[in-house]
Order: C-alpha cells, then sequence, then structure tokens
C-alpha cells in the first residue's frame, strides 16, 4: 500500500479530515509528520528564509519529518479557496520554496487550488489528485464526496456544536471516525483570534488554549462561529477583505464585540506575517474604540519564551475576571 505524508502544519488544521479520507477511499495509507517539537522548529528554521514567518518555517520542519517515512508528500499550492479571495503570497509559494530548498525529497502529490474565479476549480483540482493512484474517474469523484461529507462533519463539530479544531483532529487521529462531542460545563469565555495553525500547534502556541483552560475560561475561535455570519460581520469593513484568513479574524473579532458571553479577546500573530500586521492593527483599532471589551495581542516566533505568556495571560485572566465580578 502506498503511504502519503501530510505534514502537521499550516492547512492541517483546516482540512486533514478532506484529504485523509480522499486518500484512504483511494487506497493509500496516510501518515502525519509528528507533533511539532523543539527539532522540528529547528530544522524549519534552519532550511527557510529568515524573512518567512514561523508557521512557514515549521512547514519546512514538518516535511523534513515525513522523508524517509512515506513513499510520498502531500503538497498542494493553494491559491484560494474562496470566489475572489486569496491566501498569503507566502503561502502560495510554499512548494516552490519547498523544492528549491536543497532537500531530498520523495515523490510529491502537487495540485494547484485557486477557486478565486470558478468554484469548479475544486472539483478539477479532486480529479488531479486523484489521478495520482487511479484514472478512473467515477471512482475518484466518488472518494471526493465521501471526504466531503467527513470535512463537513468536522466543521459542524466547530461552528454547530462548538467543539475546537485541536480537539476534533485529536478524536479523528483516533480509532473513531467521526468524534462525538464532549460537553463542556458553562464557564466564563474567552474570544481567541489567530489563524488555526499558530492557536492550535499545541507547542508554538505554548499551549496557550489549555493554559486559558486550567484558569477556568472556555475558549471561542473563529471556527466556532458559523460562515454566514462570520460573511455578515466582515462585510463591516468599507473595503471587502480579500485576504480569506484574514476575513475571518475581522468577521470574528466583530462578533465578539456584540457578544455579551464574551469577557474579553485574545488576538494571537506570529511575527513577520504581512497580512497579520494589517488585519491586527485593524482588529486592535475596533476593539479600543469599542472601549467594551478588554483585549490582549500576543505575538509569537521561535524565540517567544513561555514564562512571559504564562505572566501575561495570568494577568489578563485576573484584570477581566476581576472586572465581570464588579459587573454583576
Amino acid at each position: 500500500m502506498v503511504t502519503v505524508g501530510i505534514p502537521r502544519a499550516l492547512f492541517y488544521y483546516y482540512y486533514f479530515p478532506l484529504w485523509r479520507d480522499f486518500f484512504r477511499q483511494l487506497g493509500a495509507e496516510v501518515v502525519l509528520s509528528a507533533p511539532t517539537n523543539k527539532k522540528i522548529v529547528n530544522q524549519g528554521v534552519a532550511l527557510a528564509v529568515d524573512e518567512a514567518c514561523l508557521p512557514v518555517k515549521l512547514f519546512y520542519g514538518h516535511v523534513v519529518d515525513l522523508i524517509g517515512k512515506v513513499d510520498m508528500i502531500f503538497l498542494p499550492r493553494l491559491v484560494s479557496t474562496a470566489r475572489k479571495e486569496y491566501i498569503c503570497p507566502k503561502l502560495m509559494g510554499l512548494p516552490d520554496m519547498i523544492k528549491a530548498s536543497g532537500i531530498a525529497l520523495p515523490k510529491l502529490i502537487e495540485v494547484n487550488i485557486d477557486m478565486s474565479k470558478s468554484d469548479r476549480a475544486l472539483k478539477q483540482a479532486a480529479l488531479a489528485l486523484g489521478r495520482y493512484f487511479t484514472n478512473n474517474e467515477l471512482r475518484i469523484l466518488r472518494a471526493w464526496n465521501l471526504a466531503k461529507f467527513s470535512q463537513q462533519q468536522f466543521e459542524y463539530l466547530q461552528a454547530d456544536s462548538g467543539q475546537l479544531a485541536l480537539e476534533a483532529l485529536e478524536l479523528w487521529n483516533g480509532e473513531s471516525d467521526y468524534p462525538r462531542l464532549q460537553r463542556q460545563e458553562e464557564r466564563p469565555r474567552i474570544g481567541l483570534l489567530g489563524h488555526g495553525y499558530n492557536i492550535y500547534d499545541r507547542y508554538i502556541s505554548m499551549d496557550l488554549i489549555q493554559k486559558l483552560q486550567k484558569l477556568g475560561a472556555q475558549v471561542v475561535t473563529a471556527e466556532n462561529i458559523p460562515a454566514d455570519i462570520i460573511e455578515e460581520e466582515a462585510a463591516r469593513l468599507p473595503k471587502r477583505m480579500f485576504w480569506t484568513l484574514g476575513k475571518r479574524q475581522i468577521g470574528a473579532a466583530f462578533h465578539f464585540l456584540k457578544r455579551p458571553d464574551i469577557i474579553g479577546v485574545i488576538h494571537v500573530a506570529s511575527f513577520g506575517c504581512g497580512p497579520d500586521s494589517l488585519v491586527g492593527e485593524l482588529i486592535e483599532r475596533h476593539m479600543r474604540r469599542a472601549k467594551t471589551m478588554p483585549f490582549l495581542f500576543l505575538t509569537i516566533d521561535e524565540h517567544t519564551g513561555e514564562a512571559g505568556v504564562v505572566t501575561r495571560l495570568e494577568a489578563f485572566w485576573d484584570m477581566i475576571s476581576w472586572r465581570d465580578a464588579q459587573c454583576r
């Protein structure tokens, strides 16, 4: 059986159920790179250009971790996942950057995914992917439809049932193909903004979500908000945000400002992220202007120390807990 490696980085946190089940339906065994650790970080930092943001450097490390373990590595070029919207330029060029790094790579599964002009582009990309395993288009489309159902279930767990993507993915990687929501007790809610590959990676986020939960918070992310609400809130900007992930953060931030059950908002961004330098500024300005929502902005990179993050989190939690108690 052919083995396909998927780096546990970047869009793994958004689309892994889709990719995993698609490849499995076509007869491949899917192998993930190891969870992020110091070795993976150091390998990525050594290989990537200095100007790359931490998530891109991490991707290099996860690709290296798969070498020698799999027959092929899945390395798509994600240009756009929605009409008239785009992904960060560095992520678009990532396949070329990886191939130019001099790494001795196994066979790559490459496909160009660009839905900026047509939704049909996704179907064409699926057919192109499937041809790495079979020329039977009916089999490919059947595998694609089954994989899309898995993706819908994964997104339902987050947007409709309130489960965090990290928890859903960890369950998805276990024995149960369709994990069930584990109910949590009602606790004060913190809105956590940030790209999935920053906030859900336990290593580079320094277990931020788990630290907030231990402090007594219930974490709500952009992925817990239905897509139509994100679209409606992001439309409040005078000009359409054409970065898909940036739009998601903007829409979630505006939504959090309206929710009386959200007692504070934290925004996590990686140092050197071009789109986040603009999106983060917009979010912070609107939060400060509203004067109703405590707000904390955290920047992370490969040098970020855990002690400093813990201190800021604890101070923020103490402040909003005191404020919330005074308002009752």
